[in-house]
C-alpha cells in the first residue's frame, strides 16, 4: 500500500507566492517520476511540473519561470514552489508518484488534492 499526500495549498492574492508539499509513504522501493498536475471544474487534468529522481524537470509553458518543482529523495517527498501567482492558476493542485512497490509492482499513485486560490 502506497499513500501521497498532499498539503500547503490555500487563497493568496495575484502576485503571491504559494509553497506544495507531497509526502509518499508506505510499501516503496523506487519513485520515479513524481509531478504536479491542474484541474479546474470542466476541464481536463494538466501536466503542472515533473521531476524524475535523479532531477531531471519539466514544466508546462504557461508556469516556467515562475514555479519550481524540487525533490528530496531521502523523505520520498516533492514540492512545488509557486510564485508571482495569477488567478488562472486557480485549481485543485494533484500530487503524483510512479513507484514500485516492495512487491515489485510499478503503479501511478495520486494525492487527494488541494486546493489553490489566486484571488484579490
Amino acid at each position: 500500500q502506497v499513500q501521497v499526500v498532499e498539503s500547503g495549498g490555500g487563497l493568496v492574492q495575484p502576485g503571491g507566492s504559494l509553497r506544495l508539499s507531497c509526502a509518499a509513504s508506505g510499501s516503496i522501493d523506487t519513485i520515479f517520476r513524481m509531478g504536479w498536475y491542474r484541474q479546474v471544474p470542466g476541464k481536463q487534468r494538466e501536466l503542472v511540473a515533473t521531476t524524475t529522481s535523479d532531477g531531471v524537470t519539466d514544466y508546462v509553458d504557461s508556469v516556467k519561470g515562475r514555479f519550481t518543482i524540487s525533490r528530496d529523495n531521502a523523505k520520498n517527498t516533492v514540492y512545488l514552489q509557486m510564485n508571482s501567482l495569477k488567478p488562472e492558476d486557480t485549481a485543485v493542485y494533484y500530487c503524483h508518484a510512479n513507484v514500485m512497490s516492495q512487491w515489485g509492482l510499478r503503479n501511478n499513485y495520486w494525492g487527494q488534492g488541494t486546493q489553490v486560490t489566486v484571488s484579490s
